[in-house]
């Protein structure tokens, strides 16, 4: 997604169900964003209704899930496996698949270790750092 915009990581999601549900043709990142999608029932009338989520503001210390973060979060994992990038995730990817036995708990716990790595560069005022990444994931190997 190359850093997109609230409005656009949610128009994509909005796009996509619109399209798949009028059985038209879905983009490469638009397939992407359709498995999330499917893998999440509960968020389909969300996505299903963008007059009224559009612009809806999802406060965390609400307890609110922003369900457009967690989807985005799901895409961007799928397109570093899809590329390995950083090196090395696919591999990890592989290793707790092994454990879990879920691909989608196996995106959950990466999701974790990933909104680790984004929470301690914003801390820091620093990039993200894989090291930061791969530790988490590798205590989750363990």
């Amino acid at each position: 997604m190359f850093n997109p915009s609230r409005d656009q990581a949610r128009q994509l999601f909005f796009d996509t169900w619109r399209k798949y549900r009028q059985r038209e043709i879905l983009s490469g990142m638009e397939d992407m964003a359709l498995a999330v999608i499917l893998l999440h029932p509960e968020y389909q009338a969300i996505v299903a209704d963008e007059d009224r989520y559009r612009d809806k503001d999802y406060l965390p210390e609400m307890g609110d899930t922003n369900p457009f973060l967690h989807m985005s979060m799901h895409v961007a994992i799928k397109e570093q496996l899809s590329i390995d990038q950083p090196v090395g995730i696919r591999a990890r990817f592989e290793r707790l698949l092994k454990k879990t036995g879920s691909e989608h708990e196996t995106m959950h716990q990466i999701m974790e270790c990933l909104a680790e790595m984004i929470w301690q560069a914003q801390r820091n005022q620093s990039a993200p750092d894989a090291t930061i990444y791969f530790d988490c994931l590798d205590r989750r190997e363990n």
